[in-house]
């Protein structure tokens, strides 16, 4: 495999992650009993492919960092996920649009790692998680039509939602060396090879929704290369503050 292997399995993993976290946040706090459960499970989903992502990348770097190490004794800057995941959950609409753009980014993804034979350690991570994630995919797509067509107050919410993440979606299909080192070992094609399909996908949601695709000129990028937002050093402060105080410590 290439040398940089281990830096774009972290990007797939801290996506995971970090979104995981995000979601985690609205157990106990969803609009109804039913989907505060879909929420924790589908966040339970994007841990285990986390723990996975991340004990491989931690394998490849060679470093002894296992997933812990990862998760907990990181900083801010060290972290590769996209901005998008990282973003505060607001309201109901807001976590939902969100996921749905996310979702159909992953679903991609997933299809064409485990699709591909170059890496097979990884093919079996993604085969596992592109079950899920077309579940996630599915459940988030079907929130944002019932937000979109469904009362005036709800439309109007879900478009302000979108109005103001769909700046952030430019970044999941930027290319740079780590991911132009990933196709061209044959592990995944570039990012930008998604965005048609993406789009796609994407605007037949919003149609059916009676949403409208924003025309953003204004786009948040650097996740990729550890450039985040404040919003993640606050939640990696609550993530990250017991096995920081109680290093090693185990039950």
């Amino acid at each position: 495999m290439a040398a940089q292997d281990h830096e774009w399995i972290l990007r797939f993993g801290d996506d995971a992650l970090v979104l995981a976290q995000r979601l985690s946040e609205w157990c106990s706090h969803g609009p109804a009993l039913e989907e505060d459960i879909a929420l924790s499970n589908i966040a339970l989903d994007l841990l285990g492919q986390a723990r996975a992502l991340l004990t491989l990348a931690g394998q490849r770097e060679g470093r002894g960092r296992d997933e812990d190490a990862l998760a907990y004794f990181r900083t801010d800057r060290e972290y590769r996920n996209a901005l998008l995941v990282e973003l505060p959950n607001g309201h109901f609409g807001d976590t939902i649009v969100r996921q749905m753009l996310f979702d159909q980014f992953a679903v991609l993804r997933y299809e064409a790692l485990a699709n591909q034979t170059v890496d097979r350690e990884l093919a079996a991570i993604a085969s596992k998680a592109l079950k899920e994630v077309r579940y996630h995919a599915a459940h988030s797509a079907q929130w944002v039509v019932r937000l979109g067509d469904g009362t005036e107050e709800s439309h109007q919410r879900a478009q302000a939602s979108l109005d103001v993440l769909w700046s952030y979606t430019a970044e999941l299909f930027e290319d740079d060396a780590v991911s132009q080192a990933c196709s061209d070992a044959g592990v995944m094609p570039l990012n930008a090879g998604f965005e048609a399909s993406w789009t796609a996908q994407v605007e037949a949601i919003l149609s059916e929704a009676t949403l409208s695709c924003p025309e953003s000129s204004a786009l948040h990028t650097g996740g990729r290369n550890g450039r985040h937002t404040e919003h993640l050093s606050y939640m990696l402060a609550e993530m990250q503050v017991l096995p920081r105080t109680y290093p090693g410590a185990a039950w």
